[in-house]
C-alpha cells in the first residue's frame, strides 16, 4: 500500500480487519476444481479478504470472460488487458459443471469489463445462466454486471434471461469517480439500475460501494439515497483495502460502529430490503442470504 499525499507512511490496519485463518483443506478442494475446469473467480483475481471463509464453505463468485479487464481502475487488482479477445464457447458449460459439482444453492456470476465486445459480453452471461439452469435448476442466480458502456440493448439481453438478482456496483461517491473509476460514469450506473427496476420489476436489484477512498460519511449517505431513489433493493458497503503500491491508498479506516450506522440509515430510514455493511463486506459476501429475502418479499 503506498502512502497518500502528505502522509509519511501507510495507515496501519486496525484490529477489526484481521481475518481468521482459513480452512486450507477445503480451500484446496475448491481451488483444484476451478483449476480442473479452467475457471476464474473474482475471489482469487481481486484478492478478496474473504476467500478463506467462502472457499471453506464451498462457494465462489465466478469471473467470466477474463481474467484480463479492458479497464484499469486504480483500486482493482484484476489485470488490465485492452486487446481484442474471442470469447471461449466452452466456458458456460464448464461453469455449469462447477456449480453442479459444488452443489451450490445460489451462484454469483460476474465478469471483467469487455469493452472490446459489441455487446460487452451480455451473450456470455446469458449462455452461462442457461448452463447453470440446465445442470442445477433449483440454483438461484445473481449476476454482477459491468455498465456495458451504456449499451441498453445489451442490458436487455441479460435481463430478458431473468436472473434472480441483478447487481451493478456504484463503487464510490460522485466526487471521486474521475479518480477511482475514470472510465465509468456515476449517472450511467444509476440509469442502469433504474432501467432494471422499470423494465424487469420482478428481479431483485443490488449495488455496492467501498469506503476509505476519500469520501465523507455524508457523501455515503447521499449515495444510499440515490440508490434507493432508483428502487435498489440490496446494498453492500465494505472497507477499501489497497491491493498494492500501484493502487490507490487507503484514506481512512471506517469503524465498525460507522458501518452499523450506514446499515441502520439504509434499512430503517431509506427502506432497503437489506444493507450488508461491515469492514470486510464485499459485493458477493454471504450473497446466498438473498434467498431468505426472496421468500420474505416474494415477487
Amino acid at each position: 500500500m503506498r502512502s497518500a499525499p502528505g502522509r509519511s507512511a501507510p495507515l496501519l490496519k486496525p484490529e477489526w480487519l484481521r481475518v481468521k485463518a482459513p480452512q486450507r483443506e477445503r480451500i484446496g478442494e475448491v481451488a483444484e476444481l476451478l483449476l480442473d475446469l479452467k475457471l476464474n473467480t473474482v475471489c482469487q483475481e481481486a484478492s478478496c479478504p474473504n476467500i478463506g471463509e467462502c472457499f471453506a464453505g464451498g462457494t465462489a463468485t465466478f469471473l467470466i470472460m477474463g481474467p484480463g479487464c479492458t479497464r484499469a481502475c486504480p483500486y482493482c487488482d484484476i489485470d488490465f488487458d485492452k486487446s481484442v479477445r474471442a470469447l471461449d464457447p466452452s466456458e458456460p458449460e464448464r461453469l455449469g459443471e462447477a456449480v453442479h459439482r459444488l452443489g451450490l444453492s445460489h451462484v454469483v456470476i460476474t465478469s471483467v469489463n469487455r469493452d472490446d465486445l459489441a455487446d460487452g459480453g451480455a451473450s456470455q452471461f446469458v449462455a452461462c445462466m442457461a448452463e447453470v439452469r440446465k445442470r442445477s435448476p433449483r440454483t438461484t442466480i445473481e449476476l454482477l454486471i459491468p455498465d456495458f458502456c451504456g449499451n441498453w440493448q445489451a442490458l436487455a439481453t441479460v435481463m430478458d434471461a431473468a436472473p434472480d438478482v441483478l447487481n451493478h456496483n456504484i463503487e464510490t461517491v460522485p466526487r471521486l469517480y474521475k479518480t477511482v473509476r475514470p472510465q465509468g460514469l456515476y449517472g450511467r450506473s444509476l440509469e442502469l439500475l433504474q432501467r432494471v427496476r422499470q423494465g424487469w420489476p420482478r428481479t431483485y436489484s443490488k449495488s455496492g460501494l467501498m469506503v476509505g477512498l476519500g469520501e465523507t460519511d455524508a457523501e455515503v449517505l447521499e449515495v444510499l439515497g440515490d440508490l434507493r431513489a432508483n428502487a435498489v433493493d440490496i446494498v453492500t458497503i465494505g472497507q477499501y483495502l489497497s491491493p498494492g503500491p500501484k493502487h490507490l491508498p487507503v484514506d481512512r479506516f471506517v469503524s465498525p460502529e460507522q458501518f452499523k450506522a450506514y446499515q441502520l440509515h439504509g434499512e430503517e430510514f431509506l427502506g432497503f430490503l437489506q444493507v450488508v455493511s461491515t469492514p470486510l463486506t464485499r459485493s458477493s459476501y454471504h450473497a446466498g442470504e438473498v434467498q431468505r429475502l426472496m421468500a420474505q418479499y416474494p415477487r
